[in-house]
Formats: C-alpha cells, sequence, structure tokens
C-alpha cells in the first residue's frame, strides 16, 4: 500500500485545469477523505468507488484512504472526477501500474456496478488536456464520439471500471491493445430555420434581415401581431453561412457543458436560440448556485438571440446584455472564480407598438393610454437600443402586398450574405476584424475607410442636429459598408449612406 497518482481535468467557465490526482491509503480506521476543494457530485465519488470496486472485482481496501486534488485552491465540480480518483486508489492498493497511467488523463462517472458512464462537457474537458500537453485521454465509450472531434490527443473508451483496468495491465505487460475507435456513422439533424420565400411583401423588413445577416449586425423589428416580426427573425439562421473550425469548436464547447452536444457531432450551423420572456437572468446571462453554467447568450453563440416580446422581458435581463454586445463574452464572478462564457450573438428583438399591438396605422382602435405606450418600449431605449445598428417598423400586411406572394427564397439571399462576408473578410484582415459590425468606430473613421465629406454629409447634419450619438453615427458607418458589400461596390456611396441612415431610424424611437 502507498501513494497512487493519476491525471484529471477540472472546468473553468469554457476553459480547464488540469487535476493532479493523489491516493494515500494508510492503516487506521476505514474513510475516503477527498481534499481539494471538490463538490457534493466529488465528494461522493468513495461511495460509488468502494461499490463499483466490489462489484467489478476490484476491491478497495478497508482502510483509510486519502485523495488530494491538487491544486487544492481550484474548486473540483462534477462526478468526472470518478473514474480517476478509483484508478488512483488502484494504484496505491498496487491493483493497477502506476507508470502506465501516471500521464494519463481520466474522465468519467462510476455506477455502483463498475460501469462508466457518459458525463457533459467532455469535449472542453479533452480540449484542455490537450493544451495541457497530454497525449491520451480515457473518457466513457458513451462520449468517444464527442472526444475524438479534438484532434491531437488519442482517445480510449472505457466501458467499465474492469475493462479500463484490465487494458492498462495488458499495456504493462507489453501486450498489443486495440482500443475501440470512436463511431464512425453520421448524425445529421435537420435545419431549424424558415425559408425567406414565405415571407409576404415586408420589402424593407427582408432589406433589413439581408444586411443583418451580411454584416453580423444587430435588429429591432417593431409592428403588430401577424405582421410576420417572428416568422423573419426565424429566418435570419438560414442566411447565415456554415460556422468555421474555430467557432464551430468553441460552440460545441458550451453546448458540450449543457449537455446539449446531440450525436456527439460539430455544430455547423449558427445557433438559434429564443428564450421565453420569463426568462431569468441567471438563465439568460449564466450563473447557478452551484457549477456555473453558460447562460442562453453563450448558447447563442456565433448564432441568433431572437427575444420575442422583448418588451415583456425583466428590465434586469435586458440592461445585462449591454456588456455582452460590446465585448462578445461575459464573465460570471463568484467568490471563489471567475468563469468566462463566449457571448458574441447576433441579437435580434421584435416588439409591439404597444401592450394592446394595435397602435400602428392611426392607431383608432388602441385602448392603451400615452402612458402605458410610452413604458411598454421604454425598456428598450437608451443605451441598449443605442447598440442595435437596424431599428424597422414592420406593417401590417395589405391585400396588395398579399397579392405579389412571396420574396426570393433564403438560398438565393444567403449566396448574396455569402459573397458580401467574402468580401468584409479580405478587406478587414488587415484589422483583425471579418465583419463590418465588429469594426471599432476610429477604424472606421480612420485611414483606408474613412469615407469623402460628399457622401457623409447626411450622416453628418444628422450628427449635428442631435438626431445620431457618436455610436449610431458609426453604426450607420457599418450599414452602409455592408450594404456597398451586398451589390459589390468597392466603398458605399451617399445612397449607400442615405439607406443606412433610413434603416437606422425608420422606428423612431432612439437613434
Amino acid at each position: 500500500m502507498g501513494l497512487g497518482r493519476t491525471r484529471s481535468v477540472t472546468l473553468v467557465g469554457l476553459g480547464g485545469a488540469t487535476v493532479n490526482i493523489e491516493a494515500d491509503i494508510v492503516q487506521g480506521l476505514p474513510a475516503f477523505v477527498i481534499g481539494g476543494l471538490p463538490d457534493a457530485a466529488c465528494r461522493q465519488s468513495g461511495d460509488r468507488i468502494k461499490a463499483a470496486g466490489g462489484n467489478s472485482g476490484l476491491e478497495i481496501p478497508n482502510r483509510r484512504i486519502t485523495v488530494n486534488l491538487s491544486p487544492a485552491s481550484l474548486p473540483k465540480m462534477g462526478s468526472h472526477f470518478d473514474l480517476g480518483i478509483a484508478i488512483a486508489v488502484l494504484v496505491a492498493a498496487e491493483k493497477v501500474s502506476g507508470r502506465v497511467v501516471d500521464e494519463i488523463v481520466h474522465l468519467g462517472e462510476l455506477g455502483l456496478d463498475g460501469s462508466v458512464r457518459s458525463v457533459a462537457g467532455v469535449l472542453p474537458l479533452v480540449l484542455a488536456a490537450r493544451r495541457a500537453g497530454y497525449e491520451k485521454v480515457v473518457v466513457p465509450v458513451g462520449n468517444m464520439r464527442e472526444a475524438a472531434l479534438v484532434s491531437g490527443i488519442e482517445v480510449i473508451g472505457a466501458s467499465s471500471l474492469a475493462q479500463i483496468v484490465g487494458r492498462h495491465e495488458a499495456v504493462e505487460k507489453g501486450a498489443e491493445i486495440e482500443d475501440e475507435s470512436p463511431p464512425t456513422e453520421v448524425v445529421t439533424l435537420p435545419p431549424r430555420h424558415r425559408d425567406l420565400g414565405e415571407v409576404v411583401g415586408q420589402p424593407e423588413a427582408r432589406l433589413a434581415l439581408e444586411v443583418a445577416a451580411a454584416g453580423g449586425h444587430h435588429l429591432i423589428l417593431i409592428g403588430p401581431p401577424g405582421a410576420g416580426k417572428t416568422m423573419l427573425a426565424e429566418c435570419l439562421p438560414g442566411l447565415l453561412p456554415e460556422l468555421g473550425d474555430d467557432d464551430a469548436l468553441e460552440v460545441s464547447a458550451v453546448h458540450s457543458v449543457l449537455g446539449l452536444l446531440a450525436g456527439g457531432q460539430l455544430i455547423r450551423r449558427p445557433p438559434f436560440v429564443a428564450p421565453h420572456h420569463h426568462a431569468s437572468p441567471a438563465a439568460v446571462i449564466g450563473g447557478g448556485s452551484g457549477v456555473v453554467r453558460p447562460g442562453l447568450i453563450s448558447q447563442a453563440h456565433a448564432g441568433v438571440l431572437f427575444l420575442d416580446e422583448s418588451p415583456e422581458f425583466s428590465a434586469a435581463v435586458l440592461q445585462s446584455l449591454r456588456q455582452p454586445l460590446e465585448s462578445g463574452e461575459v464573465t460570471v464572478a463568484r467568490q471563489r472564480s471567475a468563469a468566462r462564457f463566449p457571448a458574441r450573438f447576433q441579437l435580434v428583438l421584435a416588439a409591439n407598438p404597444c401592450p394592446c399591438g394595435k397602435a400602428h396605422g392611426k392607431g383608432l382602435d388602441c385602448s392603451c393610454s400615452p402612458r402605458a405606450r410610452r413604458d411598454y418600449l421604454g425598456k428598450l431605449v437608451g443605451p441598449l437600443l443605442d447598440r442595435v445598428d437596424l431599428q424597422i417598423r414592420v406593417a401590417a400586411v395589405t391585400r396588395p402586398g398579399l397579392a405579389e406572394g412571396g420574396g426570393e427564397p433564403t438560398a438565393v439571399v444567403a449566396e448574396r450574405v455569402a459573397r458580401a462576408r467574402d468580401a468584409q473578410r479580405t478587406r478587414l484582415a488587415a484589422v483583425g476584424r471579418h465583419l463590418n459590425a465588429h469594426v471599432p468606430g476610429p477604424v472606421l473613421r480612420g485611414p483606408g475607410l474613412r469615407l469623402p465629406t460628399h457622401v457623409t454629409g447626411d450622416l453628418d447634419r444628422a450628427l449635428d442636429r442631435g438626431m445620431l450619438t457618436l455610436r449610431g453615427y458609426d453604426r450607420v458607418l457599418r450599414i452602409a459598408w455592408t450594404l456597398a458589400d451586398l451589390h459589390g461596390a468597392e466603398e458605399p456611396g451617399r445612397d449607400d449612406v442615405g439607406i443606412a441612415l433610413g434603416l437606422r431610424t425608420q422606428a423612431g424611437l432612439a437613434a
């Protein structure tokens, strides 16, 4: 009996830190003590390991067992430490060779029968192991496809404690091992979006949606019930191109932590997240009383966050979006640690013109008081709305518009969006950006991208008259560049700036 060691990983946000698992077995009253800031699930590992070992023919010594998870100052959360702790204990009990397992990362939850069960968050855990320089990782068989998404590290599947111990013993004896390969079948998930060809009329809103998709701009749609606001928002993901490798891996890591990575496949389509208006700030931003989990804004990273009936959301939720809209990430602070999650999403807001929804046109049927109208949209004005590039009024569909039928389908518009994004990527490579919506204002107004005064004349006058803030001025410039990219111009003309100014101020809420 002596000291056993192996490795595991703990998550802090989407980042991981390597954990050294040490187990010591000494004479004394029987006990199983785990130190190093384990949470409740990790503290209970001892009971699961004793039962799993007994039911696998690997008796755990009935002595005092002390397990240390180092660094001890870093919180350890989750049941995925079970397998690593069990292996370290078996090394200390001289039933597994320490030489074989010392540099292998072990991840997995143990069942009482000795089976190794799947856990959430395997993708970021394996990523962290690779970044720390480890070459082998043991994961539950059910998580192998997900773990195999990370290149440059050998993935070993574990179906039971006895099976993985037998594998390590065979390696120690020099036997040739054929580890199970990850499943290769591809799970095809149907795309979740509407086709733009279903939208009847609404030429201004369709243009705004295309501009939003091409330049990554935030969008608000204000109009009566039944005008098509929700349908338009649901069309946006179909206009966006597939995610690149880095974004796909980051989005998949968020979904892995949440246990939502269907089929263990990389998420290639931009996500579309539409929370109910009763969602709490913790659900939207992220948090939790125990394990800090990413919120809905992180689930929408590299995709679309759609807030339907946005004035019905609490003021705390709406105002908490301001910082992530600027920085593209959110940090959830706790007493012992701070977890960072990505949150660069496209925000789409939809709202009725008033609580009853009838304050459109002449508004003769509206039963809301002036104060009720003002308070209803009052949650949206100010700093939050100033960060929304495109502000559009969506009118009710008329009979002539209905007779015209639908417009261009998603596939046709998506091709223009893809070409516009390619132009942006080429032009903005020197400044480290790839979308117009992300270009800093000083860069837009600086050498190389600054537009001549005869092009920006209308925009300059709007700023002089107080119709726009400086942030609004920069956002109109971004929209103008996107319009130019959509029709293949090298830079915006005066017409592009004028249309951009109209798309920014059409709703008449804020500049």
